[in-house]
């Protein structure tokens, strides 16, 4: 269970929607229209910054928790223990820098752990030096109640991962689950002629976002009339990824691979490459190996996201309640957009590491690319 938290964080994944949970059935036709609808949805907010644009109307007046700055932001953080909240919170830290009324971001690392996360949540509270607090909840059921003890002393601020209930300001978070499946899904429907066959390689079972990613994936192939010769767990290895995209070579043609996360695509696409294939139609993620992959073969591929400029995104609604202006609620819900051909040069950069997530709305800001870029 522990190897697959740590796959699931490491793929920048949530466990919930949060304060507007989503059904347990993972393919809940509803929810899956409401993300296809909202993929297309024009953003609100300023042009050219997807971290401060919303989907959805419903603003929240904030001027019962108006105060004179500087602000102390307190900042519970699920965890720092892979490469998508390393550039997440990267990202964080520098928004801080933005933004001189803002007099410390007091950061506390849940490690992974709910009943740290819980007893941080109460240092915070029992320290009495918060003026806002920001949470990215571990786990969605345990850190509830803390959520609810904290929202009864200071305005709470919900984002990437939810809690189930409505007493955060705002939940921050991107379409979702279904949107990433169905962005993915498509672009095979629309480069492969029906009838196709295509290989489904996910990560894990049982973690809310990715049923939802594989629900919505399969339902787009399944009733555009393709044939899916397999979905199998990569577990999130290299070595296993290349391993099963090899074996099913061996039975026959792939004309796609749909990935629920793209962590492994630069070894599924080398197993191709390794026995002498053309690489298909492919759907990856946003990692810059991936995405220089892409460009180095010219291949046919789309990268759908889950954007890591969303760690920017709570600074400034704290900022909002701070000054108690008026915030998106109860979710405040980012583009999720997907990188593709006609996109994929600007989103590429050489000298970031190979698991840098490129849409992290960072390059503008004044310590790119160094601050991202630690040895």
């Amino acid at each position: 269970m522990k190897k697959m938290l740590f796959l699931a964080i490491a793929a920048g994944l949530t466990f919930a929607t949060g304060a507007l949970a989503q059904s347990p059935n993972f393919d809940d036709p509803k929810e899956f229209a409401r993300q296809k609808e909202l993929l297309t949805a024009t953003p609100k907010g300023p042009e050219g910054k997807p971290w401060e644009q919303y989907l959805v109307d419903g603003m929240k007046d904030t001027a019962q928790y108006k105060k004179d700055g500087p602000y102390t932001i307190c900042f519970s953080n699920a965890g720092v223990n892979n490469p998508w909240r390393v550039v997440g919170y990267t990202n964080m830290q520098q928004e801080v820098k933005e933004h001189p009324e803002i007099k410390e971001l007091i950061h506390v690392d849940a490690e992974g752990s709910d009943d740290k996360q819980i007893a941080d949540i109460d240092d915070l509270l029992a320290g009495g030096k918060c003026d806002v607090l920001i949470v990215s909840p571990n786990t969605t059921a345990a850190l509830t109640p803390a959520v609810e003890k904290a929202c009864a002393k200071l305005p709470v601020i919900v984002f990437d991962r939810g809690v189930n209930t409505s007493c955060p300001v705002t939940f921050i978070h991107p379409v979702g689950g279904y949107g990433f499946g169905i962005q993915g899904a498509d672009f095979i429907a629309s480069k492969v002629a029906k009838g196709g066959n295509v290989l489904m390689l996910r990560i894990l079972p049982g973690v809310d976002v990715l049923e939802n990613r594989y629900a919505a994936g399969k339902r787009v192939l399944t009733e555009a009339g393709f044939n899916i010769i397999g979905a199998e767990f990569t577990d999130g290895d290299n070595a296993k990824t290349k391993s099963i995209v090899e074996d099913y070579l061996q039975r026959g043609k792939i004309d796609a691979v749909w990935m629920d996360a793209g962590a492994t695509a630069v070894a599924a696409i080398e197993a191709f490459q390794d026995g002498g294939y053309d690489v298909p139609v492919f759907v990856g993620e946003d990692q810059q190996d991936y995405l220089q992959k892409w460009k180095e073969m010219k291949l046919t591929a789309i990268a759908p996201s889950y954007p890591t400029y969303q760690w920017r995104t709570p600074i400034i609604a704290a900022l909002h309640v701070m000054k108690g202006e008026q915030v998106p609620s109860p979710e405040w819900i980012l583009p999720q957009p997907a990188i593709t051909q006609d996109t994929l040069d600007s989103y590429i950069n050489k000298d970031m590491p190979p698991l840098h997530y490129a849409l992290c709305g960072c390059d503008k800001m004044p310590n790119y690319p160094a601050a991202w870029n630690k040895k």
